[in-house]
């Protein structure tokens, strides 16, 4: 059996506040396959830029491991995790503010190169920077322009360029169309699937959106308040969502149809638990409407359904479909 490119082991993210500690990623575990795009979607604050960032350890974390190409990078120094960067990147979602406004296009994409001496001469460095241009779709006579004077599909396609500069195996796409105009977003998703196809790339998407999730993902992982309620492949995870919180979400998703437009949309009503030291048990079972008191007492695991189908839920539907 191969090796996954990415695994989590009960990772954890916790953060010091006045009253506690806030579970912002609580014992997640996932696997992406060299070559695969693995979604993660949820609501805002259930936990998903943590995870992604907790990953690739800009931010450190609480607990748990990473393991990449089936080795740990937790325990790695400065100078092993800058060379373990080149392999791992991020897009992140603001492509203004996560760019400098005081360097040109040209500039920002060097910059990592330049940083890490991947090329021996300065005009090797604008060689590939203009190669990588090329490359997500960005004219040459741009090279020169400051991002303001940029659209922000250019400006997303500029942090594309500059996470590629490295030749890294894996990017973290945090919401990387969420700023983005509908037509730009189909845009700059294509592109990030001719990258995936071209250069063998593993993805891991981030997304608050269903619709774009299922355009580019071979797996899709449901968050909510820190911890992973439902995996599966985006097929079956469309088709037959076992969680109580996937089967709202998807039930949400605008129908272009006009004869859907009486469709019942399904409320998720109730408190949102809060975070902040969470008590054991299913922390949606304040708004789910089948909440029982087996939901309380401990956190329930994923349950494996079969088919790469994972449901963390104590419903009676879901034990069924395991057996």
């Amino acid at each position: 059996m191969s090796v996954p490119l990415l695994e989590t082991r009960d990772l954890k993210k916790y953060f010091k506040v006045a009253d506690g500690e806030l579970h912002a990623v609580d014992g997640v575990n996932i696997t992406i396959e060299q070559g695969k795009t693995l979604g993660v979607v949820g609501e805002s604050g259930c936990g998903k830029s943590t995870l992604g960032r907790a990953i690739l350890r800009l931010i450190e974390p609480s607990g748990g491991d990473v393991l990449f190409e089936g080795k740990s990078i937790i325990g790695l120094g400065k100078k092993e995790m800058r060379e373990m960067r080149k392999k791992m990147q991020i897009i992140f979602q603001d492509p203004y503010s996560s760019i400098n406004p005081r360097m040109s296009v040209a500039e920002i994409i060097a910059e990592y190169m330049i940083v890490n001496k991947v090329y021996p001469t300065k005009q090797e460095i604008w060689n590939q920077t203009a190669r990588l241009m090329d490359t997500v779709g960005l004219a040459s006579r741009l090279a020169g322009a400051y991002p303001h004077e940029l659209d922000g599909g250019r400006r997303q396609r500029i942090g594309i360029a500059r996470a590629l500069s490295l030749g890294p195996k894996f990017i973290v796409c945090d919401e990387p169309v969420s700023a983005l105009d509908v037509s730009i977003q189909a845009q700059i998703l294509n592109l990030l699937m001719d990258l995936q196809d071209e250069f063998g790339l593993t993805y891991m998407f981030i997304t608050h959106d269903l619709s774009v999730v299922r355009h580019i993902s071979s797996e899709i992982a449901v968050m909510y308040l820190g911890q992973c309620v439902e995996r599966a492949p985006t097929d079956q995870l469309f088709e037959n969502p076992q969680h109580p919180y996937t089967q709202a979400l998807l039930a949400a998703i605008p129908e272009p149809d006009v004869e859907m437009r009486n469709k019942e949309i399904k409320v998720i009503r109730g408190e949102v638990t809060s975070p902040v030291n969470p008590k054991p048990g299913c922390r949606f079972a304040a708004r789910c409407e089948y909440a029982t008191e087996a939901c309380s007492g401990a956190d329930p695991a994923l349950r494996d359904l079969g088919g790469g189908h994972f449901c963390a839920c104590t419903l009676e539907h879901v034990k069924a479909a395991q057996s």
